[in-house]
């Protein structure tokens, strides 16, 4: 078993490290594979925002000519200077069910984080709080929402053998767009907003959300302070999320709430195109927009990806607000037979058990492991 360390610049070894995935999980009819481009650019430190403030490398796993595995390591600096931690990150792990080479990559990854004076390796975790991240472990036979990651069941045995251990959880629930929403949490958020000057705003134009796209920063940001181990998002990392979301978001479906005219919480929501990145395997050339253009008009599945308010609007009812919103946006598209409210963690049990009474079946889980070095 040989363990090897990407040579970035080298288009063999990119090469390699993006096909893996497709072998490991070419009989499994769920998995979706990332954008291609999205997944290229991750290789590429002289384009990806995440490189202007910090590192990464990545390793493969091979014996006898073939590739078993790989990983990929981070060095978040920007999230370690903010959270004064020394913590490392995984990401990108896919492994064949062989704990040798899984073994050997979290050695090499250990060693690299080690050499970096990280004191820890936490995972999987993407290279943003955008990214999807956490081990699934619950919810196997269906597909993922867009952005979230997929795995088979034995890769949680192969990490907790190579001495990671479960440090918390995350569940994606089910709604159904028949669900009956309680008349007196939407009564609530009324008499919230009027009583605290707050108004939902909408947009119609992706033009008319761009321009908006500074300020949901600053909201993100800023609805993030209080959340252990949070990282904020830096301009180049907005925009490069900004420039994927806006070419399939419909804008209609993005809520921010206002105290006049500043942002104190968000919701976002859009079709779900896991399908259409399965027929065209990621690719969006040369045909493959048509195809993701296609499936973003009928697509009837809808991932609510994102919602948060500002630390001093979170009590008195600010909860009710992004409820009644969520539920409001399943209802109103008219289009939409369900939807995902994606990676709710378990930690914040109110909000789940408030969930779960008005009917959604958290029918999913992703794990989160760390591991001391």
């Amino acid at each position: 078993m040989g363990i090897l360390q990407l040579d970035l610049s080298n288009r063999d070894h990119r090469k390699e490290f993006l096909e893996l995935p497709f072998r490991i999980y070419a009989n499994t009819p769920q998995w979706v594979p990332m954008l291609e481009s999205d997944a290229r650019l991750m290789l590429d430190s002289k384009k990806h925002p995440y490189y202007q403030h910090s590192q990464a490398a990545f390793f493969l796993a091979q014996e006898g000519g073939r590739t078993l595995g790989r990983l990929a390591v981070l060095d978040n600096q920007l999230g370690n200077q903010y959270n004064h931690a020394s913590e490392g990150f995984f990401y990108l792990f896919e492994c064949e069910n062989n704990l040798e080479a899984a073994r050997g990559l979290f050695d090499a990854g250990c060693r690299w984080a080690h050499e970096r004076g990280l004191t820890s390796l936490t995972g999987p975790h993407g290279f943003t709080q955008l990214d999807g991240g956490g081990l699934l472990v619950k919810g196997f036979e269906h597909r993922p929402a867009f952005g979230m990651l997929y795995n088979l069941p034995y890769y949680s045995e192969l990490l907790e053998a190579c001495g990671f251990v479960h440090i918390y959880d995350s569940e994606s629930g089910y709604i159904d767009a028949n669900i009956q929403f309680p008349e007196r949490i939407m009564e609530l958020s009324e008499r919230i907003q009027q009583r605290r000057g707050l108004h939902i705003a909408r947009f119609t134009s992706r033009k008319d959300l761009r321009k908006f796209i500074p300020k949901l920063k600053d909201l993100y940001n800023g609805a993030m302070i209080g959340t252990e181990g949070g990282i904020p998002l830096t301009d180049g990392e907005v925009d490069a999320i900004a420039n994927q979301l806006l070419w399939f978001v419909d804008p209609r479906l993005v809520k921010i709430v206002m105290k006049g005219d500043q942002p104190v919480g968000f919701l976002l929501a859009y079709p779900d195109i896991s399908k259409a990145l399965q027929k065209t395997k990621g690719r969006l050339f040369p045909f493959g927009w048509l195809t993701m253009f296609m499936e973003l008009r009928r697509s009837d599945f809808l991932n609510i990806n994102g919602a948060g308010m500002l630390n001093e609007y979170r009590g008195s009812g600010g909860t009710a607000i992004l409820f009644t919103e969520m539920f409001k946006t399943v209802k109103e598209s008219g289009r939409f037979k369900a939807a995902e409210a994606v990676q709710i963690g378990t930690e914040n049990d109110r909000m789940q058990r408030e969930m779960k009474n008005f009917g959604v079946d958290f029918y999913k889980m992703h794990r989160t492991y760390k591991k001391d070095i």
